[in-house]
């Protein structure tokens, strides 16, 4: 019911706006009324599919409004409302005849799928309004474009690869891209290629305790993360099972017909640094590419990342309600984000964990980012636009160098090769920054 009435009925104004843009952009008809009386105009002038109503009012309450329509036999479908409620409320609206609960403040989240599952309860319809995986937050161009693409994507049952940084919601998205898909109501299966299990090739067919990867995916989603890490076995288990369209699974010896599709991720730079035999693999998994952006690319969503990860933590962990103050977004919106929004959601869940007043301060962001950027840890965990430009250019070169020192082995030559420098001023530089070539090369 795309276009289902809704009634809203609550004292304050600022929850009666905040309602009726929510829902009418969902495509719900609101009508809001600010009391008792108001309500019941409303009622008499036309018929809604459900009513919101707030049990604090000032002229008549919400649980003597429910009862004066019941006893009229018109009480409908109604979902009451409290900042004050206890259980013996709740228990007492549903006794009257309301259908559910919410507690203010609102989560957004518990707001829609109780609308979702009342409206369904009425009409006999269940409107998906609220899907088990959200869609990616954010009205910038980035993730418009980025929504847009994993819906053409998902009526297309190819194998998919996602590539982005680390924590910027591949997995995410992948679920997404299944739940559009004629495969949502399939399993959905992970499996970390670069996980510490030595035996992927294991993980992925199984053996004789069980089974693997591919054959719990089967007629559903195998979403691999980190493909670029697959050991090399596992490597050659894959590509025979895609080349061939079959595999043996659990140590069986019969062949079952691969009836999975394949989504992965990989970093942003997999083509570069892939050798020849997992090009060929990667041709297989790679049919369409989807670039997922880090979150410095779409600054401006971050008040909306806060706002709805506020919501799904108070709704899903229980987390205490807080609301973020201007100043602290705004702090927020400037800060660079290296963990992207994994980092975002791990720092909205301790600010509501550790924090006692409603609104988070700026003073209490500040120290939660003081805290991720310790002293000797890489460039991917320092806020360097808070910096001066001197120590900012010092803490990224020290990084860049630690970092890609430790992808050559720690071999001084191949560093200098890697990245362009002579090695009599690339031990200079090293040595000024305070970088240990040794100790690296030894770890």
């Amino acid at each position: 019911m795309k276009d289902a009435r809704i009634l809203v009925v609550d004292d304050e104004a600022n929850i009666r706006m905040l309602l009726e843009e929510i829902l009418s952009e969902e495509g719900y008809d609101v009508t809001t009324a600010e009391n008792a009386a108001a309500a019941r105009t409303a009622r008499s002038e036309q018929d809604f599919e459900l009513v919101l109503l707030d049990i604090w009012m000032p002229d008549t309450d919400g649980i003597s409004l429910l009862k004066e329509w019941a006893r009229e036999g018109s009480i409908g479908s109604v979902v009451v409302m409290s900042g004050h409620g206890t259980v013996d409320t709740a228990i007492e609206a549903i006794r009257i005849g309301a259908l559910d609960f919410i507690e203010k403040p609102v989560s957004l989240v518990k707001l829609l799928r109780t609308v979702e599952k009342a409206l369904a309860e009425h009409t006999g319809v269940r409107r998906q309004l609220v899907p088990p995986v959200l869609a990616p937050v954010g009205k910038s161009e980035p993730m418009q474009v980025l929504r847009e693409q994993l819906t053409r994507i998902a009526g297309h049952d190819t194998h998919t690869l996602l590539t982005g940084e680390p924590g910027s919601g591949r997995e995410a998205c992948a679920r997404y891209l299944a739940s559009l898909s004629d495969r949502a109501d399939a399993p959905f299966v992970v499996l970390k290629a670069g996980g510490r299990d030595d035996d992927k090739a294991v993980s992925l067919l199984g053996d004789d305790r069980g089974p693997g990867a591919l054959e719990r995916a089967d007629g559903g989603v195998l979403f691999i993360g980190e493909i670029t890490d697959m050991p090399s076995d596992t490597q050659r288990e894959l590509l025979a099972v895609l080349e061939q369209g079959r595999f043996r699974s659990g140590g069986g010896t019969e062949l079952q017909d691969l009836n999975v599709r394949i989504l992965s991720s990989a970093p942003p730079d997999f083509e570069q640094s892939t050798d020849d035999f997992r090009r060929e693999l990667l041709f297989h998994l790679s049919v369409v590419v989807v670039r997922v952006p880090h979150l410095r690319d779409y600054l401006e969503d971050v008040p909306e990342l806060l706002r709805c990860n506020v919501d799904m933590l108070v709704d899903t962990e229980g987390l205490p309600f807080r609301r973020f103050g201007v100043a602290a977004q705004n702090r927020l919106r400037n800060y660079p984000w290296p963990g992207n929004v994994r980092e975002l959601e791990n720092i909205v869940r301790r600010l509501l964990i550790m924090g006692a007043d409603e609104e988070i301060s700026l003073p209490e962001v500040e120290a939660q980012l003081a805290a991720a950027a310790t002293k000797g840890e890489p460039l991917v965990k320092l806020d360097l636009l808070s910096m001066p430009l001197r120590e900012a250019r010092e803490h990224f070169e020290r990084a860049y160098l630690q970092q890609q020192l430790m992808l050559c082995d720690g071999k001084v030559g191949k560093l200098a090769a890697r990245v362009g420098m002579e090695r009599t001023h690339l031990y200079r530089k090293l040595r000024s920054l305070g970088v240990d070539f040794r100790r690296i090369a030894a770890e």
